[in-house]
């Protein structure tokens, strides 16, 4: 306080007094806004069969007028069946003219708004590239209404959370934003950040002209230089490009672990690969037992899911994203029995392929993602894998999921740690019979590597039955095998295709040996 020469009193602050100031605050008014949206969850958590079907309605009205919606005369479809009987099941390739008639300045063709963004994605480091339309509506009311929808769930559960007292530092795409005739590409975490409200940056680290930057290993340098100075509160980025990013600041500030650098780090917001393979290593750099993960489910087609609850791996399935869903059985994808059925018609346990109807024009849009559903009241997902990336060569119908528990298993009883890893078949010769081959890239290798197969073989087994049978007296597959990946032989590979950082992954499983024997090559 001072006085002023004529006898008034005001109030004097420095702007950094006024930040320190204002954020306990911030806080509680950011925390009660997010929880207002809460009422709109349980909304559709409530009605999820009229919310779908509603979303679906919307969709068809809204691109009546759109040369897919004149073809299939959406102004006269007034059921589900309607819907399911007119509309094709559809991949990339089915409508890749399309969007590329789009991308060279044409509308209107699958959806009535203009749309200049493409999200960029090499699904699982595939060499040829999908440029996924993003509107303006699957901007607002998706991808940053569920970034809304994450904080909120999470400050439901977290009544005492000091989250907006400090920063959020995001990891996301390491590539440059395109421009190709009028229109744009990227990474969709690029084109997310390039699309934020200036406030938003406020509350993240790095700022924005630092995410953006295109070389990897620049990224990094500046990442750590800013976001250490921060009072960093919460972490959000891909599990495998965040670690490679915490272990660099571990080492650069000397510390045993991030505690010591960012004291009231609360939560991990994480996505676009399994967290399964890394959680021993984030809780080594993260020793404390009320740290919270919390998982979403997005990709460039769309934001789908987020975990609800805290310590649950199952994610709730938002359902008023503009997005309508179907999902078909796995054992009937690609057969004369192939069926889609819309969500009042899942059933619990089964493994689904994901089909997607959104609004930024995809129609029955197979997204290649396999799921199940843990619960259907309310609606809550686990990933499983992907359409494309199991092992099913000798009917094992091997998923991802059995494979990141197997793994875990076995790492919690060796005491060993994998940084990354992907699996291939060995095919049945003459005198050889089938087997899996595993290249596994060790954080912390098992003092016997022999017993960690074994114990990995056991809980392959143990969590499914058809691997079980054709392991039965080695009948159809032997033992598996091991290869020990060198060090970083994973980012070398990625690197050495230009896809290292941000959404770019490790094909985990594949019914081919198109992925291992490239890698096999860099392993020698």
């Amino acid at each position: 306080l001072k006085k002023h020469r004529k006898g008034c009193v005001y109030l004097s602050f420095t702007t950094s007094n006024v930040r320190i100031m204002m954020l306990p605050l911030y806080n509680s008014v950011a925390s009660w806004l997010l929880k207002k949206r809460f009422h709109q969850i349980q909304l559709f958590i409530q009605y999820p069969g009229e919310v779908q079907f509603e979303v679906l309605q919307k969709l068809l009205e809204t691109a009546s007028s759109t040369e897919v919606g004149k073809k299939y005369d959406f102004s006269s479809i007034r059921t589900y069946e309607d819907f399911a009987s007119r509309v094709p099941i559809v991949s990339y390739e089915d409508i890749a003219d399309q969007i590329q008639r789009t991308r060279e300045g044409e509308q209107n063709i699958f959806w009535p708004s203009p749309i200049k963004w493409f999200a960029k994605s090499s699904g699982t480091t595939n060499a040829k590239s999908k440029f996924i339309p993003v509107s303006q509506e699957a901007l607002d009311d998706c991808h940053y209404k569920s970034g809304k929808d994450l904080l909120s769930l999470y400050l439901n559960n977290n009544e005492n959370s000091k989250l907006f007292t400090g920063k959020s530092l995001r990891l996301g795409g390491s590539k440059e934003l395109y421009k190709d005739k009028g229109s744009y590409f990227g990474d969709l975490s690029a084109i997310l950040i390039d699309n934020l409200p200036k406030w938003a940056e406020y509350s993240s680290t790095p700022s924005n002209r630092i995410s953006l930057l295109p070389d990897w290993e620049t990224k990094i340098a500046a990442i750590i230089s800013e976001s250490t100075k921060e009072n960093v509160t919460s972490l959000a980025g891909v599990p495998s490009w965040m670690l490679v990013l915490l272990n660099e600041i571990n080492t650069y500030s000397g510390t045993e672990h991030l505690f010591e650098i960012w004291e009231n780090l609360e939560v991990y917001f994480h996505g676009g690969v399994s967290f399964t393979p890394y959680r021993a290593q984030y809780e080594r750099l993260l020793p404390k037992s009320n740290f919270k993960y919390y998982e979403i489910y997005n990709a460039s087609e769309g934001f789908f899911a987020i975990q609800d609850r805290n310590y649950q791996n199952d994610l709730l399935l938002m359902l008023d994203y503009g997005i309508f869903y179907e999902f078909i059985p796995l054992d009937t994808l690609g057969s004369f029995g192939e069926k889609a059925v819309p969500i009042w018609e899942v059933k619990l346990g089964v493994n689904y392929a994901m089909i997607i109807t959104t609004n930024a024009g995809l129609w029955r849009y197979i997204i290649g993602d396999t799921i199940r559903f843990t619960s259907v009241d309310p609606y809550r997902i686990k990933i499983t894998g992907r359409t494309k990336h199991f092992i099913n060569v000798f009917g094992e119908e091997l998923m991802v999921e059995n494979a990141e528990q197997g793994l875990r298993t076995a790492c919690e009883q060796t005491g060993a740690s994998i940084s990354d890893y992907t699996v291939a078949p060995i095919f049945m010769s003459e005198n050889k019979k089938g087997a899996h081959q595993w290249l596994i890239e060790f954080n912390r290798a098992p003092s016997d590597y022999i017993q960690f197969m074994q114990v990995l073989d056991e809980a392959l087994q143990h969590l499914n039955s058809d691997y079980e049978a054709k392991r039965l007296k080695d009948i159809t597959l032997r033992a598996p095998e091991l290869v020990v990946a060198k060090s970083k032989l994973f980012y070398q590979w990625l690197d050495g295709q230009n896809k290292v950082g941000g959404q770019h992954k490790i094909p985990r499983l594949s019914n081919t040996r198109t992925y291992i024997e490239e890698l096999l090559v860099l392993n020698k």
